[in-house]
């Protein structure tokens, strides 16, 4: 079994749905089931799936988790995107908040090449 929580990029992860969290709250009201509720839903995929893959047995099942985490980040990054261009919050705490979920984004596909390059040794 791996050890989820002593990973960095999924610390980092639960800090950045903490934030994910106390950001939507600028949403407007009227996104209260739309915008905000997906975006907290993704946020939330992205911890959920480097959880849950860990605990697969096989390297391929763990990536194909790994996978679906990045995934959910682009997700993220999009709703945020959509935020931004309806400028529904805040623009510098929205191009923090896309900071974050790039460098999230680029270390789960760090992640996912280095789990690919250990299956092939």
């Amino acid at each position: 079994m791996r050890d989820f929580r002593t990973w960095d990029v999924y610390k980092d992860s639960m800090n950045f749905v903490k934030d994910i969290y106390i950001f939507s709250k600028e949403l407007p009201k009227d996104e209260e089931y739309g915008l905000r509720s997906q975006l907290r839903r993704a946020a939330v995929s992205i911890v959920n799936n480097i959880a849950e893959g860990s605990a697969k047995s096989s390297s391929k099942d763990f990536h194909r988790y790994l996978e679906i985490s990045l995934g959910s980040a682009f997700e993220v990054e999009t709703l945020l995107n959509v935020i931004k261009s309806l400028d529904y919050c805040n623009q510098a705490t929205t191009d923090k908040m896309l900071t974050d979920i790039d460098s999230i984004e680029r270390r789960l596909n760090a992640f996912i090449q280095k789990i690919r390059r250990e299956d092939f040794r």
